[in-house]
């Protein structure tokens, strides 16, 4: 194992006695994480981007893409063909289980003639000649049959592999091609569905009043669509700002301590710098020119960032809409042939927001984890952070149940408008701002305290405001104004806030 790898598990199975009869590991039941057993189901949609085959894949993929650009160089002595180059890509783009196991193979056991290497980058670069072999034998999958083989010596390529590279000018590269297509087809969707959801609810209930509470007491009311504007609102200033940092993720290649000593010292008339550069960005990547041998990863610790920010206004709005189900302000939708509570048959319990509240609170724990470790190193490469990368796709994962949960529980809620509208009628006190505010424009230097002495820390109704109104000296059009307050009519311009939302 070199300094910059870390050694795979050894694979040994658990003691009979500490298994249960007949249940495969691979089966989700035995799973040791949630995300691949309970929630596998949802978790689904990663796999491509977050499992141990989809890292190899991607690592392949920078491995073949790195050699043809050597090709490219008129320095080297290679060069590929258009045939050549169709043969060499098939290697990833085909990649499939098979490869995966030959290359678990390699690293853990030996395979193809090979020692185990208990490097996994090292197999990847083993599994390239054992492919570029079968590609010269005519024998590499998806070519045509009927065409000559488009390789006629592998082993003269065996140098060029990996050539001048540390192996975490590999995984660097490769853990950002996984993770930028993760988060722009994965998780952004699931983050829009939410906020389309939450759209939705605010424009079909943008005038139903609703009494609002701040410090948890009686206050101006508000309407229940302009609050669900505001999550709306909040939601896709945070989402921008996932997808401006998924866009900014950015790779390195520049060798053992980023200083491109053994490509310099191979060919030193080639501009590496520059091949560096290009060749990162034709991987749709950024270009971190200064670097130790590690990716510096502040790109991936932004990202994380401006995921918490997401989680943050989500986490926000779970606590509401739990509270407003438990305020009566919602009501739910039961699922037929679903237990709310193994003792209380009645209960429709808010599972989806609080589920989605745990796993959004799991997320952020692992995102700010990730964010402070993987952007420090011990001078100039130390290998605890690979260990720690690897749970990229585990918080990833939580997010995206949170997600889900989120919206599963917006698309089961039905908001009770008799509820609010109930409410808000025995609440008569929270028209008091309103009146003292008239009273003011109207000259009236002892507005609060009037309203202040009728109404605070005491029960009153509409009718104690309006034996005020009448021993007020102030026109009657004033006081009629004043008369025709009314709880549910005083929301301000909630209806019309909605249509702030951002496209």
């Amino acid at each position: 194992m070199t300094d910059d790898s870390e050694p795979a598990g050894d694979g040994s199975e658990p003691a009979d006695d500490d298994t249960i009869a007949g249940l495969s590991r691979s089966d989700p039941l035995a799973a040791v994480s949630p995300l691949d057993g309970r929630y596998a189901g949802r978790t689904a949609p990663l796999s491509p981007y977050a499992s141990e085959a989809a890292l190899m894949r991607a690592r392949t993929r920078v491995e073949v893409e790195y050699l043809l650009a050597l090709g490219e160089l008129d320095a080297t002595p290679i060069a590929f063909d258009e045939a050549t180059e169709a043969a060499l890509r098939r290697i990833y783009e085909g990649f499939d289980v098979e490869d995966a196991r030959l290359i678990k193979g390699l690293e853990t056991e030996g395979a193809a003639g090979y020692d185990a290497t208990n490097h996994d980058v090292k197999a990847v670069e083993y599994f390239l000649r054992v492919r570029l072999a079968e590609i010269a034998g005519g024998g590499e999958i998806g070519a045509d049959e009927a065409s000559e083989a488009p390789l006629d010596d592998a082993e003269s390529l065996y140098p060029w592999i990996h050539f001048g590279l540390t192996s975490e000018d590999v995984n660097n590269l490769a853990q950002r091609l996984l993770v930028k297509p993760a988060v722009s087809e994965v998780i952004v969707p699931a983050v829009r569905e939410v906020r389309d959801a939450l759209v939705e609810l605010a424009q079909e209930h943008r005038d139903t009043p609703m009494l609002a509470r701040t410090h948890g007491q009686p206050a101006t009311p508000t309407t229940f669509g302009k609050e669900m504007a505001v999550y709306a609102a909040r939601l896709g200033r945070a989402l921008g700002r996932v997808v401006v940092a998924n866009g900014d993720l950015s790779g390195k290649l520049a060798g053992a301590s980023g200083t491109y000593a053994a490509h310099r010292a191979a060919y030193p008339d080639v501009d590496w710098r520059e091949f560096s550069e290009s060749f990162v960005r034709g991987l749709d990547l950024e270009h971190t020119a200064l670097a130790t041998q590690v990716n510096p990863c502040d790109d991936l610790a932004a990202l994380f960032d401006a995921l918490r920010g997401v989680n943050n206004v989500l986490l926000d709005l779970d606590l509401d809409a739990w509270l407003y189900v438990s305020d009566r302000y919602l009501g739910q939708e039961a699922v037929e042939g679903e237990t709310g509570s193994s003792t209380m048959p009645h209960k429709v319990n808010p599972i989806d927001f609080e589920n989605s509240e745990g796993n959004l609170s799991k997320a952020n724990s692992d995102l700010t984890f990730l964010a402070d470790y993987v952007t420090t190193s011990r001078l100039q490469r130390d290998l605890s952070d690979s260990t720690v990368k690897r749970n990229v796709g585990a918080a990833l994962a939580h997010c995206l149940i949170g997600y889900s949960k989120a919206a599963d529980g917006l698309a089961k809620v039905v908001p009770k408008e008799t509820v609010m509208r109930e409410e808000l009628d025995a609440t008569p006190e929270v028209i008091g701002e309103a009146v003292q505010t008239i009273l003011r424009r109207e000259g009236d230097t002892e507005a609060y305290e009037r309203v202040k002495a009728l109404s605070r820390g005491r029960s009153v109704t509409l009718d104690d405001f309006r034996e005020l109104f009448d021993d007020l000296d102030v026109d009657e059009g004033v006081r009629a104004e004043l008369k025709a307050l009314t709880p549910a009519g005083y929301t301000g311009f909630g209806d019309g806030l909605v249509d702030e939302i951002d496209e």
